[in-house]
């Protein structure tokens, strides 16, 4: 799905949602200097792999947070991890890097992704800040509607402390 498909997937599944349109950002720091909504829902996604490429998860944190991969290799009990090449985000979740996105998922047609979300989404207001496959725009949800989209696609979904 790209953008378009995305908005339109909202629309027909009648699920709230507001969309901020911006320039095209690569990190959490190019977005620091876009006006949003609800910063505090910003969320920033780390696409990572297992060292025998066997395993993909996509962690979504709070835009400001900090993740350890070792600490997550052991909490979860993962292989050795490190970040998923260009060509691997591209084959499994269609996008490039700077628009990785849980909304992604939706084109992970295999379900190789385990999705882990960081519990503080779900706090009030209850709402998370998105790509919708492309940087060019931000998607502001409520994280049950995104964790809900997700399992109906069928990819694992975690909500974790993180």
């Amino acid at each position: 799905m790209n953008k378009q498909e995305i908005y339109d997937y909202l629309k027909e599944k009648n699920i709230w949602h507001e969309i901020t349109e911006h320039e095209a950002v690569y990190n959490m720091e190019d977005l620091s200097e876009v006006p949003l909504p609800y910063p505090e829902a910003d969320a920033k996604n780390l696409f990572v792999r297992d060292d025998k490429k066997r395993n993909y998860y996509l962690i979504t944190v709070r835009g400001d947070k900090r993740v350890d991969l070792n600490e997550f290799r052991q909490k979860y009990q993962t292989r050795r991890l490190s970040f998923a090449s260009e060509k691997d985000l591209m084959l499994v979740m269609g996008l490039i890097p700077g628009a990785v996105t849980p909304l992604g998922l939706l084109n992970d047609e295999e379900h190789k992704v385990s999705f882990f979300i960081d519990k503080e989404f779900m706090d009030h207001p209850g709402l998370i800040g998105v790509h919708p496959n492309e940087n060019t725009a931000t998607v502001w949800l409520k994280t049950e509607d995104l964790l809900e989209i997700i399992r109906q696609h069928g990819n694992t979904v975690q909500v974790v402390q993180m």
